[in-house]
């Protein structure tokens, strides 16, 4: 089992490399020395976070914009899925210590929890927990923010009201655009102003491979978008900024014969996500509905530090699962939730799940 790496090769030490560029400290450890040259020297940065773009999915051809700025390849955190990566983004902190460690997350009282969306599991109302109270303090934006520095989100509208946003973004300007001109100009507008760290956030290749997966014309599509929207904020780019681009995740295709129901069992609450459930419970039930399903069952004290290093988050223990069932190559599982066929799937230890890439655009 793979076991994400955080000692500067992960997405929390690149979050770290440009605190430390836009302010002398970070809360990780920075990139390790032998990638850090990767990263040009700037007074502004522009990160664009594109949604599901594994380093591995570089080799599409609607993807050559974006694979001859590949500098280096990184490791998403533990597990590969935008609220939790997202999070590592927002605090600059492994999932171990900022305490969002699932999409579907065992959250006492409220039971198990839909961290994109936040609701309970069977539940119609929505969720009685503050979001912007939720991740550790100070987050990135209020540690860049208190050494004269920022934080600036550019992201699509429908995004800018949403709880996951009230979550990720406390302290930090947020821009909603409505499509992929008005996102290339507000990102150049942004990084205008020196000493920012200026976000980009693009959801369409992971929406296309979640919908049709990477063989189709959707994906191609998806991917052309934002490899012309690299292009063009490169083109536009200040003198004063750097261009950098990473991923939350990346993806794998499931064939629709490869989607398991779960089946509940007595005292059992299952999280986690489609390609990694987390378990809590007895293990003996836990071990009971395990049985027969297409996966391997790992208890927690044999995982290792999936989430990373401590200090773990006050509450981790209580939201840590008992046992983990990662499933087999090709497979999804179908939850509580979480039961929805789709093609393209991610949360698990695969190199297509966990492989990100370091992009950097460098002026000849």
């Amino acid at each position: 089992m793979r076991i994400p790496r955080h000692d500067g090769f992960g997405l929390v030490n690149l979050v770290a490399e440009v605190e430390h560029r836009l302010t002398g400290a970070s809360a990780a450890p920075r990139l390790d020395p032998s990638i850090r040259d990767a990263v040009p020297d700037a007074d502004t940065y522009v990160l664009v976070l594109i949604d599901g773009l594994g380093a591995r999915q570089l080799g599409h051809p609607a993807a050559a914009p974006l694979a001859a700025d590949h500098r280096a390849t990184l490791d998403a955190p533990f597990p590969t899925q935008t609220s939790v990566v997202t999070s590592t983004l927002a605090t600059g902190l492994p999932p171990s210590r900022h305490g969002l460690i699932a999409y579907w997350l065992h959250l006492p009282p409220h039971g198990v929890v839909n961290t994109l969306y936040w609701y309970a599991q069977g539940a119609t109302e929505p969720l009685d927990h503050d979001p912007e109270a939720f991740l550790p303090a100070p987050n990135t934006a209020e540690r860049l923010t208190a050494a004269g520095s920022g934080v600036t989100v550019v992201e699509p509208s429908a995004m800018v009201d949403s709880t996951i946003n009230r979550v990720l973004y406390r302290n930090a300007g947020v821009r909603g655009v409505g499509g992929e001109d008005e996102a290339v100009a507000a990102t150049l507008e942004e990084a205008a102003r020196p000493g920012r760290l200026v976000v980009a956030y693009y959801p369409h290749v992971d929406a296309a491979a979640h919908a049709a997966g990477q063989a189709s014309d959707l994906y191609a599509g998806a991917m052309a978008t934002v490899a012309a929207a690299w292009d063009a904020i490169a083109a536009g780019l200040p003198g004063h900024a750097a261009l950098l681009g990473t991923a939350d995740h990346g993806h794998l295709d499931v064939a629709p014969g490869a989607h398991v129901p779960v089946a509940p069992v007595p005292g059992v609450a299952v999280g986690g996500d489609s390609r990694v459930l987390h378990l809590r419970g007895p293990m003996d039930a836990i071990r009971a509905l395990a049985a027969g399903l297409p996966g391997t069952l790992v208890a927690r004290e044999d995982a290792g530090p999936l989430w990373g290093p401590g200090p773990h988050h006050p509450e981790f223990e209580q939201r840590a699962p008992d046992a983990l069932l990662f499933a087999d190559d090709g497979h999804a599982f179908l939850f509580e939730g979480d039961d929805q066929p789709m093609v393209g799937h991610h949360g698990g230890l695969t190199d297509a799940e966990v492989e990100i890439p370091l992009l950097a655009h460098h002026r000849p």
